[in-house]
This record gives C-alpha cells, structure tokens and sequence, in this order.
C-alpha cells in the first residue's frame, strides 16, 4: 500500500483511539491529536507535490486488484483540497485547544478530541475514495462525527439543530445508496474508474437520471438551493470550534464529490443547464437571505449557500477554465469561511454572542478583531488583491469565454452576489466594529486580557490570525495555485489518466 494515502486515513483513526485512552491526561491528549494532524498535513503535501504535474497516486488495500478491491486515488484536485482541509483542521484544532486551556469552552474536550479525528479521517477518505461505496462510508464517518460534535454542550436550540442536520442527512444517505445499487446493477461494479468505462452502454436517458440523482444526493450535502433550507439552522448554533469546521469543510466536501462524479461518471451527459440553473438560483436567494439577518453566524451562513453557487457555476461551464476557477474558488472559500466563523468565536468571547443589535465598537475594544474580519470579509465579497478576487476573476474570465445565454446568466448572478456581499459585509461592519462600545464591553474586554483565561484567549487569537495569514497566502501564491488549479481541471475533464492509473491495462 503507498504510505502517503495510508496515512490520512490510518494516522486519524489511530491518533482517535490513542486520545480515547488518553481521556484522563489531557496535555497528553492535547498533543497527541495535533502531532496525528500535523503528520496528516505533511502526508497531504507530499502528495500535492507528487501529483501537482498531472500524475495519479493510486493503491489497492489489501493487495486485491481493481475493481474488486478498496481503491485509494490522489490526483492534483484532490490532493490540493485534501492538502488545504487538513490545515485548517490543524488550525481549528489549535483554536479548540486555546479554549480548553483558557476554559472558554463549554465543550467536553475527552470526547471532542475522539470524534475530531475520526471526523478528519472521514473527511480525507470522501476525498481520497476510488470507488463509490467506500465515499459512501467517508461521509457517513464524517456525518457520524459532525452528529456527536453538533451536541457538544447541548442546549434545546443545539438538539433541535442536530435532529434537523440529522434527518436531512439520512435523507441524503438513503438517496445515496440507492444511486449506488443503481450503478451497481447497471454495471455490476462500484469502482468510480470502472463504472467510467461500462456506463456508456447504458441508455442515455437512464444515465441522464442518475446523473440528476447524484447530484441531488451531493447538492442536499452541499446545502444547494433549494436544498439548504437546514444549514443556517445549524451551523450558527454549534460551538465555534465546531461551526468554523463545519462551515469550511463539510459542505465543500460534498461540492468535490459533484466535481468528481459529474465529470468522471456522467462526462458524456449534458447536465449544465441544470447545474447553472441551480447555481444562479444558490447565489441570489443565499445571499439575499444574508442581508436579512441579524446576527453574525447567522449571515455568515447564508453567504457560505450563496458562495457554494460560486463552484457549481465553474463545472456548468464545462471547461478546463471553469472548472479550474471552480477548484481556486473551492480553496479560497475553505480558508475564508473558517477564518470568519474563528473570528466570530472571538466576538462571542468578548460580547457574549454575535447579534447585531447589541454590539458596537469592536473596533476600540480589539484592533486586531477588526482587521481579522477585515481581510477575509473583503475576500469573500472579492475585492482585490484578496484570494476571493483571484478565484472570481478566474470563473468569469471562464463564463466570458464560454459565452452563451446560460453563461452570461450565471456571470450576471456572479457580479451581483458579489456585490451583495459586499453591502451584508459593509452592514455588520458598521454595526458591529464603528461606534463607541458600551462599559458592559470594555469590563468584559480587562477581564479577559487579565484573568485567569488569557492565556487561552491568546491562543485563540494567535490561531485566528494564523488563518487570516493563510488567506493572505492564497492570494500571494495565486499563480502557482491557479497553474495546478488548471491541471486538476485538465484531469478532471479528460479522466483517462484517471481510469488507466487504477485500471491499467483495460483502459483502451
């Protein structure tokens, strides 16, 4: 078995079962987890580097051949998401840590560490998964962790919360299998590489459907319109810690898994129209349900649905631009979405919650708050020179050359989500960071800066500003980034690298 794509899977599994053992030391439990995901992300760049040229990284556990046996693949699209979800886990990891040192958190940290992990490992299997039951078993490992971690510190609002996600995700899971046994008995085969090549005798209408049916499947996940309906139910009440994972990783998960199945599985199938359709419609009502929020979390979350619109534009498209563009912008809105639900964290800390209707002057009582939503706010509207304005660029440089009613459409609902964003940014900025702060703020400010909790605090504000650095990054390497944006894209489309790299000789 290669060791690089053992790793993300095994290492996480091991670190949760070692840090359950661990429960009654926590230091000992502290460092166990974040080693386990610091050997997760050096794993995920070595495959980024081994795959950054168009090659694919492929194993068989257990030795068993293809299509029979469990499949592993890495190729330049999954390695660089695999790569960019495993720091941030690391990042959040580290926030979570500050919390619990500085007791900030009313998280049950001998449970949360366990399912973190197990959490990560999920994650990196639906990414790294070469056939469809095994990226069934990495959502349903990732679901059945984010179930345990939506609970933390229960309250009635957090339940109803967790029994909403959870019967939308059953739903989803029970669409799911039955898209597999669909493909099953039309193929006889689950392998992703495999079902490539058998589904063209298929009859067009019937591929047609299951198409339509997996990316309804993904888009529930995705919390695509008019699917999303769940998401700003939950999301805003979990913990920080749990939210900020959530917002950047989960719903990205299931938009990767759109991208490899439309393209890999159904290429021959016109499914755009539908695809742009849905995108234009995510962007415009998301981000129309943004402006009208009143809290923080709450607008944070129906801008993550419109944004989610962003990607499913790049692969309606149908090109190697877009679907690049498709790919940076999945890197961009990972980094950004995490950094704004740590820094909303950071205002509960302070404020004690995130409405609008009673916070004022966050900018006197923490400069450095301010600027940490500053930056990532301007790249989630798209200004430049943020990573959010370079992800965009690429996308409507894609949809101007692709031309077209349904093109233009969806660049049309591009620029005003942009510009939409930009005035739900602007409206919390106002609210919440200008004017002068109550005393009820600025006691709670000495009194973290001076209890027994600011090493926690710092903590936590260390990391927040690491992640607000890492957008920074993005947008500083924008070229190179775009360079492999452009070969996953390229691998993406024409999947015979692919299918040869796990089937070998069979591919023709």
């Amino acid at each position: 078995m290669n060791v690089l794509l053992a790793i993300p899977l095994l290492v996480p599994l091991c670190g949760a079962a070692t840090t359950l053992l661990l429960r009654r030391t926590p230091r000992s439990q502290r460092g166990t987890s974040t080693v386990t995901l610091a050997a997760v992300v050096a794993s995920a760049a070595l495959l980024l580097w081994r795959t950054r040229d168009g090659a694919v990284v492929t194993t068989q556990a257990g030795a068993w051949e293809a299509p029979l046996g469990i499949t592993l693949v890495a190729d330049a699209a999954s390695a660089l998401l695999l790569l960019v979800s495993s720091v941030v886990l690391l990042m959040v990891l580290v926030y979570a840590i500050g919390q619990d040192i500085g007791g900030l958190s009313r998280a049950t940290p001998q449970v949360f560490h366990p399912v973190y992990l197990v959490l990560t490992a999920g994650v990196n299997l639906s990414f790294l998964a070469g056939d469809l039951f095994n990226l069934f078993v990495g959502f349903e490992v990732m679901l059945t962790a984010s179930y345990a971690l939506i609970t933390q510190a229960p309250t009635r609002a957090r339940v109803r919360a967790s029994m909403i996600y959870a019967t939308v995700s059953l739903t989803s899971s029970i669409l799911f299998l039955t898209g597999i046994a669909l493909v099953y008995a039309l193929t006889g085969t689950v392998n992703m590489a495999d079902v490539a090549e058998k589904l063209g005798a298929a009859p067009p209408a019937l591929r047609m459907v299951l198409a339509l049916l997996f990316f309804v499947v993904f888009g529930i996940k995705a919390a695509v319109v008019p699917m999303h309906f769940w998401l700003p139910d939950s999301y805003p009440v979990a913990l920080t810690r749990i939210s900020a994972i959530f917002a950047a990783l989960l719903t990205k998960v299931a938009v990767y898994a759109v991208i490899r199945t439309q393209t890999l599985l159904f290429a021959r199938d016109d499914t755009s129209a539908v695809v742009m359709a849905v995108a234009v419609v995510t962007m415009i009502v998301g981000i129309l349900g943004a402006l009208v929020q009143s809290d923080i979390n709450r607008i944070m979350s129906f801008a993550l649905v419109s944004h989610i619109g962003f990607m499913l534009f790049g692969l309606a498209l149908g090109t190697v631009a877009g679907l690049a563009g498709a790919v940076v912008y999945l890197v961009h809105h990972i980094v950004v979405q995490a950094t704004l639900f740590l820094v909303n964290g950071l205002i509960r800390q302070y404020v004690g919650h995130t409405s609008l209707t009673d916070i004022r002057g966050l900018t006197a009582v923490s400069p450095a708050l301010a600027v940490f939503f500053f930056l990532p706010a301007l790249s989630l509207a798209g200004l430049p020179p943020m990573s959010g304005f370079v992800a965009k660029v690429a996308l409507f440089q894609a949809g101007v050359a692709e031309g077209g009613g349904p093109a233009w459409a969806g660049l049309a609902a591009g620029v005003l989500t942009s510009l939409l964003t930009l005035i739900a940014i602007f409206r919390v900025w106002a609210r919440a960071f200008w004017g002068t702060p109550g005393p009820t703020m600025l006691e709670a400010r000495e009194q973290l800066r001076t209890g027994a909790n600011r090493g926690g605090l710092r903590i936590m504000t260390a990391t927040t500003g690491a992640m607000v650095a890492v957008g920074v990054l993005v947008a500083l390497v924008a070229g190179p980034l775009t360079e492999v944006g452009f070969t996953a894209a390229e691998g993406l489309l024409d999947g015979r690298a692919y299918v040869t790299a796990v089937l070998g000789e069979r591919m023709p």
